[in-house]
C-alpha cells in the first residue's frame, strides 16, 4: 500500500510507491513491445492487457472493453495512489504520515501507436479533453480527494514509460505546496486590487504581444516572463473558470487548436522534445475551505507546458531558483515562426 510523508522542515509531501518500480520502460525498444518484450498494451485490440475501463469515448455499437474505441481511459496498473481503503492521518514521532489513498489513471489518447496527440484530428483531441473533464468531475465526488490533476509526460527526459500517446490523471488527499502557492498569490492580488491576477496577466500578454505565441477566440498561448525553462508556454483560458470541469463543449475546441499548434510548434522547431504538460484547477472542495473563499473570482484553471531541453541539477534543488538559458520573449519569436500545420 503506498504511504505519503509529510517533511520535518518544510510543507512538502512524499508518495512512497514501491509498486511503481514494477513499470516496464518502452524507450530504446520495439515501439510495439514493452520491456518484457509483450505487445503495447494501449493498442486496440489489446484492452484485456489493462484494467477495465472506466471511461471510454466509443464508436456507436462498439462494447466495453473491445475495440472501436477512440479514448479509453483506465486504471493505472501501477498506481502511485490506491483508490481503495479508507484515509488514515498518524504521527510517527514528530512526523506526520497518512494512507496513500487517492485515484491514478491513464488516459489513452488514441488506439493507434506512434501518433502524438497534436498529429490526430482535432476531433480527437477534443475527446481527450472531454475525458478530463469527465473523469475530473467523477473525483470530484469522492469526499476523500482535495485536489485532482491531469498532466502529459513525453519521452523518457520528462519521466514518461510508455512510448504510446497517453496521459494521467491523479487524486491527491491533500492540496500540493505548489497550488498553495498559486492560490495565496491570487488572493492576495484579488484582495489588494480587487481584479483577478490571471486575467491581467493574460491582457497583459495580449497587449504586449512580445511573449504571445498563439491566440484564438478562448485562449492566449504565450511564454511567461519568468519562464522556468526554455521554450516553456502558459495555455490561459480567456473566460474566467475555476474548475477546468466548467469549460463547455466550445471553450475545449478552441482549447484543442490552441494545444494543438503549441505542440506542432515543439515538434516541428525542436524536432520532437521530451516535454511535460500539467492542468492546474481548483481544488475540489474550495467553496468549504475559508481560506480561499474566494477561488471562484480569483483562481483561474490553466495549463504550464516546458520541453526537457536542460537538466535540473544542484543550484535548482538547493536554491529553487531555476537558471534558464533563453530569454521568453526570443522563445516566444522562435515558436510564432514554427510552421504548425497539423
Amino acid at each position: 500500500m503506498p504511504e505519503i510523508r509529510k517533511d520535518g522542515v518544510v510543507d512538502r509531501w512524499v508518495v512512497f510507491s514501491p509498486e511503481r518500480l514494477r513499470r516496464p520502460l518502452q524507450y530504446n525498444l520495439h515501439p510495439l513491445d514493452d520491456a518484457d518484450g509483450q505487445p503495447d498494451p494501449f493498442v486496440e485490440g489489446r484492452e484485456s492487457y489493462t484494467p477495465p475501463e472506466v471511461l471510454a469515448i466509443r464508436n456507436p455499437g462498439s462494447a466495453p472493453n473491445g475495440p472501436g474505441w477512440k479514448v479509453r481511459v483506465v486504471p493505472n496498473l501501477f498506481p502511485a495512489l490506491r483508490v481503495e481503503g479508507e484515509l488514515h492521518k498518524e504521527a510517527v514521532g514528530l512526523y506526520d504520515k497518512m494512507s496513500g489513498v487517492g485515484a491514478h489513471e491513464v488516459v489513452i489518447e488514441t488506439p493507434l501507436a506512434e501518433v502524438e496527440l497534436e498529429q490526430q484530428p482535432l476531433e480527437n483531441i477534443v475527446n481527450v479533453l472531454k475525458a478530463y473533464r469527465a473523469r475530473l468531475a467523477d473525483l470530484t465526488r469522492d469526499t476523500r480527494f482535495h485536489y485532482l490533476f491531469a498532466f502529459k509526460n513525453v519521452g523518457a527526459l520528462a519521466g514518461a514509460s510508455m512510448r504510446h500517446a497517453h496521459s494521467q490523471i491523479i487524486a491527491l488527499p491533500v492540496i500540493p505546496p505548489n497550488l498553495r502557492e498559486k492560490l495565496n498569490a491570487a488572493k492576495k492580488y484579488y484582495a489588494q486590487k480587487d481584479r483577478n491576477l490571471f486575467e491581467d496577466i493574460l491582457k497583459a500578454e495580449l497587449k504586449s504581444g512580445e511573449r504571445l505565441v498563439f491566440q484564438n477566440a478562448g485562449y492566449g498561448a504565450f511564454c511567461p516572463f519568468a519562464s522556468r525553462f526554455m521554450f516553456e508556454v502558459a495555455i490561459m483560458p480567456r473566460q474566467q473558470r475555476a474548475s477546468f470541469t466548467a469549460c463547455t463543449d466550445h471553450e475545449l475546441v478552441l482549447l484543442a487548436d490552441i494545444l494543438q499548434k503549441v505542440l506542432m510548434a515543439y515538434r516541428t522547431g525542436l524536432e520532437r522534445p521530451s516535454y511535460n504538460l500539467i492542468l492546474h484547477t481548483a481544488p475540489v472542495r474550495w467553496r468549504s475551505i475559508e481560506e480561499w473563499d474566494t477561488v471562484e473570482h480569483d483562481f483561474r484553471w490553466h495549463i504550464e507546458i516546458f520541453p526537457r531541453l536542460s537538466g535540473v541539477a544542484g543550484f535548482e534543488f538547493g536554491t529553487g531558483f531555476y537558471i534558464n538559458a533563453m530569454f521568453p520573449e526570443d522563445a516566444a519569436k522562435f515558436l510564432r515562426e514554427v510552421k504548425t500545420d497539423a
